[in-house]
């Protein structure tokens, strides 16, 4: 047990000076000067070495990163059959057709507003998880923290531990030290490539993509893609680290106003802590707190943060000190969670003896939940009811309108017609709304009087573009616009769609 605990207080102290020297670094960041220079502004950038740990939160943090790196990898392989002539990825963004797809829903252009949704509903999902749980996202599934993480891990593989990477990085430059430095690079810029490449997959078919990559068929647009997201991934995952967390990301600036004193967030139990210092075997814990300020919450922080000192803009709630700090507690033979997730007024009753308990149910959390529901159902009710076919009509505007040699005046329309099926369609077009005698033209198709209609083909999953002319007897023509409807109807299906249009007639003065 003596060895033990001298083993326990050595890693305590230097880790403690590790601490210290992170605080006093960050005490100049935040408005003290270096020595030297008192018109500076700014601190010299300390790096954080964080420590492998074991626990509950860092497994579930294991099994967060395998999921996300799984589906992240290997999304754009998965295969859905559309039929003949279609793209058979299950998730592809086709830039060339343009529309997207996401397993058998199909999104054009015109329906932008869906992707508009998503990102909307993303937001107040954010907003929810954070009122509820703090920085639940940031610290398990943020794309920065699952690939920091991936690489810290290959960091530790190659170069050791917290300690042997200090050691490592202050000692001179050996034949030891280049092939570890190189070897950690190295596997560093492949996971980077595999996560440019990947990306790339989504807006490409990913079997035909993969051989032109590496047969040089590839586009130039495609190189140049695959190699920027390889260097970002490279220089914030290997490099940036938790400064993207710190300055960056505009998160932490917003995280303030989700958070309550009913937030589930990391929290230091200081009234069970208080007052700390070192501890030694075999000595009473009276007139002292738990906290023996071993520094080890602080060297497993992937921010580098001292969570005693309270919340923090730097922390990213992923729970690491907790099992640091329990895996300590067990040593020293004291209570578990001396650092834990909870709330601030849980805390506060806790300090006075008593027990509050977790309103789940709060203003900000329904409306967030109110709005994510509805937002939802609104999403869910326009793919329900969206169609596969729509008419957009452009009326010629030079000229307005063209008087005929018998004196009927005609009007011009450029007719596109959107047949979102995998098959060809016979739709018919007919005018709704103008005086008796109306003419309806397509051009190189025929005509159709009024109350007839005009068969128009479309090809499958196609833009169907026509001229059509609409054509009034001189007097019919009452006031200088007329609004009508063009009725378009898949007659197969009995579905269609309708595009309101005017028709333009000479001033009331020339008629």
């Amino acid at each position: 047990m003596n060895g033990q605990s001298t083993l326990l207080e050595k890693a305590a102290a230097a880790d403690a000076a590790q601490a210290a020297h992170a605080r006093a670094a960050k005490g100049k960041a935040g408005g003290g000067a270096p020595p030297g220079n008192s018109n500076s502004l700014y601190a010299d950038h300390v790096k954080v070495y964080p420590k492998a740990v074991k626990g509950r939160y860092r497994n579930i943090k294991w099994a967060v990163l395998i999921f996300c790196l799984t589906v992240y990898y290997l999304a754009p392989w998965l295969r859905w059959d559309r039929g003949p002539d279609a793209p058979n990825q299950a998730l592809l963004v086709d830039m060339g057709a343009p529309r997207a797809y996401l397993f058998n829903i199909e999104i054009w252009p015109q329906e932008v507003y869906f992707i508009t949704g998503l990102l909307v509903l993303g937001a107040l999902a954010l907003f929810l998880v954070t009122s509820l749980f703090g920085r639940l996202w940031c610290g398990y599934a943020c794309p920065q923290t699952v690939w920091t993480d991936l690489f810290m891990l290959v960091e530790r593989w190659i170069e050791g531990d917290r300690g042997a990477r200090i050691r490592l990085d202050k000692s001179p430059w050996s034949l030891n030290k280049i092939w570890r430095k190189l070897a950690k690079h190295t596997v560093w810029l492949a996971i980077a490539v595999a996560t440019g490449g990947a990306w790339a997959l989504y807006f490409n078919d990913a079997p035909t993509f993969v051989v032109d990559f590496f047969t040089g068929n590839a586009t130039l647009k495609q190189y140049f893609f695959v190699g920027l997201f390889t260097g970002t991934t490279y220089l914030l995952a290997g490099w940036a680290r938790e400064q993207v967390c710190t300055y960056m990301c505009p998160w932490p600036r917003f995280q303030a106003a989700m958070l309550d004193d009913q937030s589930m967030v990391v929290t230091y139990e200081s009234w069970r802590g208080e007052k700390r210092g070192p501890h030694k075997a075999g000595t009473s814990w009276e007139g002292r707190g738990d906290c023996i300020d071993c520094g080890q919450c602080i060297a497993v922080c992937p921010t580098g943060i001292d969570i005693r000192d309270g919340i923090q803009l730097e922390c990213i709630g992923c729970g690491l000190c907790i099992d640091s700090c329990n895996e300590i507690m067990d040593k020293v033979g004291r209570p578990r969670n001396l650092i834990t997730f909870d709330t601030e007024t849980r805390q506060q009753a806790r300090a006075k003896g008593t027990v509050a308990k977790w309103k789940i149910v709060r203003p900000r959390v329904v409306i967030y939940a109110t709005l994510l529901v509805l937002v939802g159902g609104i999403m869910l009710a326009g793919l329900a009811m969206r169609t596969t076919v729509s008419v957009n009509v452009l009326r010629d505007r030079a000229p307005l309108f063209v008087t005929l040699s018998d004196g009927d005046i005609r009007n011009g329309y450029t007719l596109k017609v959107l047949n979102k099926r995998r098959e060809a369609v016979d739709f018919t077009l007919a005018l709704q709304g103008l005086p008796a005698g109306a003419l309806l033209t397509v051009q190189d198709i025929g005509q159709a009087r009024d109350g007839e209609k005009v068969i128009l083909p479309a090809k499958p999953d196609k833009v169907a573009t026509y001229r059509v002319f609409v054509t009034l007897p001189r007097g019919t023509v009452r006031e200088e616009n007329t609004e009508f409807d063009f009725i378009l109807t898949n007659p197969a299906r009995g579905e269609g769609d309708n595009y309101h249009a005017v028709f333009v007639g000479p001033h009331s003065s020339n008629r």
